[in-house]
């Protein structure tokens, strides 16, 4: 609390009106309301003036200044102050005011009136503090587009000790907001009820405006039913962006929120205003902009949507790291952000990388020939079939990269060093830890194996290798962009990784980028002909007790590479279909 004192300190005689003057606001700053009011010739009405006033604006301090004392005959003086109220959050209320200190007896005291607090104060009233909140500033995707925008939602509330027969009232409103949530019902909301304490209202749902306009003549008359409303950032749907804009809300939350303003205006004794005092009008944030395109985003939930095992889809942009989608239907977010953090294994989509290692080695090209038998035995050990054991004989590498043979890669990783397979893959990304401002992500693991059979099953995507859809994802991107890109999605916050790890080199690359275009070609992805130069993968990883597999593809078109994952899709088949979808709505 401050307070700019002028005229006297210290004095022998009498405190005449400069001191009293000084004195006076000194207590008023400090907050002694008693020991301001106690200096006034009405201490009493000065008293709950002054605390109604301060009550209400709850100020963090009071600045005073004394800008001129002048006399006013021999037993009174004016005072021309000036006050500065520091009500928080960079606000402040400056006016200027006047009031008499007059004598009686041998003693000064203020004269008391409400214009000493402002000088359009008068007697029963008061003032009010209102703050002037802004709209959140909307967050936008790559092309200016909002992601989340400002909405009116509406929250439903039941009040149960007014409501009378409270299961009729909460059928009623399971009948007209079940459809809009499903897990919506009766027994919900008497449920919820019944757990709130007796007098508060319940909050049976918070609605979109749309959606609450349209339920209206339902629910509006309803007995102890009430309604609030205020304004929050919402994305195009419920189900939009679940893995991602919750968490670019949450860390640009004090970036979107703006400056509050506000207003003080007087009231009488009722709390009707009276006359506005001051007000500030509020500043909106500036918009926020990130990585992601709503339409790739659209595009990517409509293609996981259809299925009913847990379905991904996480798209980047090679030349930039961009995430321009994570997409998971309802059973894949009842399971938590699988996109950026599920760990599975990635099936023969390793074998972009395995392909990669066993050039980059030197030992083969892409036309060595190599044998695809139907199952080869690992160090005696471990018998690795193709699927359903197909047989190609022999055959160059670049077609059992697109037939996926178990057994090649297989018979390829057992000459390979313990860290060849690890190396490739950190240089494409898998196993490199990212700070991603706003989401937790992993991109997966590939320890170095001593063991030839641990080796062996690695290079095809089971062993201990293990993938995330949205690592899977930066692997595909690597390969077209020819070096990791590091992820992005809030424009301004920088992604930190843990490892930056060399290119790959390109003479061994390009080979990797033409067998995936094969595999789309004559290979395990037909279906993706149809969408232009596609590049890709299949992949089929079993887990558990081995009976059920996870379905993968993983691929890039252009400046545009993707992974997707079927859990429990059994084959690759679901995940390419997925693709298929994605590429198809895709400009």
């Amino acid at each position: 609390m401050l307070v700019t004192v002028s005229g006297c300190g210290l004095f022998e005689s009498e405190p005449g009106p400069p001191e009293i003057t000084n004195d006076f606001l000194a207590k008023l700053a400090s907050g002694d309301v008693q020991g301001a009011a106690g200096m006034t010739d009405n201490p009493n009405d000065a008293k709950e003036t002054l605390e109604k006033f301060r009550g209400a604006l709850k100020p963090e301090g009071l600045s005073t200044k004394v800008d001129q004392i002048r006399k006013n005959g021999e037993l009174a003086s004016e005072a021309s102050v000036t006050f500065d109220w520091n009500l928080g959050k960079n606000r402040h209320w400056t006016y200027p005011t006047k009031f008499d200190v007059r004598q009686e007896g041998d003693t000064w005291k203020v004269h008391w009136a409400p214009s000493v607090a402002h000088p359009k104060l008068t007697p029963q009233q008061s003032v009010k503090l209102t703050e002037l909140t802004p709209d959140p500033a909307p967050v936008l995707d790559r092309d200016g587009t909002p992601l989340l925008a400002p909405e009116r939602v509406v929250s439903v509330l039941l009040v149960a000790k007014e409501a009378g027969d409270v299961g009729a009232v909460s059928k009623a409103l399971a009948d007209a907001l079940g459809p809009l949530d499903k897990a919506i019902t009766q027994q919900t909301i008497t449920d919820g009820v019944g757990k709130t304490p007796e007098g508060q209202a319940y909050q049976v749902a918070a609605l979109r405006d749309a959606d609450y306009q349209s339920v209206k003549p339902k629910i509006y008359e309803l007995p102890g039913v009430r309604f609030s409303s205020q304004t929050s950032l919402l994305a195009p749907s419920r189900n939009f962006g679940t893995q991602v804009l919750p968490a670019v809300r949450k860390l640009m939350e004090n970036d979107i929120a703006g400056n509050a303003g506000f207003r003080v205006s007087t009231v009488d004794a009722q709390g009707t205003e009276v006359e506005e005092l001051h007000s500030k009008a509020p500043e909106p944030a500036k918009a926020v902009n990130t990585a992601l395109s709503r339409v790739i985003q659209a595009a990517a939930e409509d293609a996981v949507e259809p299925l009913t095992q847990p379905t991904i889809l996480v798209a980047i942009q090679p030349s930039t790291g961009d995430i321009l989608a994570v997409a998971q239907n309802d059973p894949a977010d009842a399971q938590g952000a699988l996109a950026l953090t599920g760990r599975f294994p990635p099936g023969s989509t390793m074998k972009a990388v395995s392909a990669l290692a066993a050039i980059q080695s030197g030992k083969v090209t892409a036309d060595t020939p190599l044998p695809c038998p139907g199952k080869t035995t690992i160090d005696g050990r471990r018998i690795v079939p193709n699927s359903n054991e197909f047989d190609k004989g022999t055959i160059p590498l670049h077609s059992a990269f697109a037939f996926s043979c178990n057994t090649t890669f297989a018979q390829l990783a057992v000459d390979m060093p313990a860290n060849l397979l690890p190396d490739a893959a950190l240089s494409l990304g898998l196993g490199v830890d990212f700070d991603v401002a706003g989401l937790t992500t992993i991109t997966g693991s590939v320890p170095p194996a001593t063991d030839v059979v641990e080796r062996a099953e690695d290079a095809f995507g089971q062993g201990k290798v293990l993938a995330s859809p949205f690592g899977m994802a930066l692997v595909s991107a690597s390969i077209a962009k020819g070096s990791m890109p590091v992820p992005q999605l809030v424009r301004g916050k920088e992604t930190k990784a843990d490892k930056h790890p060399a290119a790959p080199p390109a003479a061994s690359l390009e080979p990797v980028r033409a067998m995936m275009r094969e595999v789309v070609e004559s290979g395990t992805a037909p279906q993706l002909k149809p969408y232009g130069d596609v590049r890709g993968k299949t992949g089929t990883a079993q887990f558990g007790d081995g009976v059920h597999s996870h379905g993968w593809f993983m691929g890039y078109r252009g400046d545009l590479a993707f992974a997707t994952l079927v859990l429990s899709g059994e084959t690759s088949t679901p995940a390419v279909e997925v693709a298929a979808r994605f590429l198809k709505a895709v400009p």
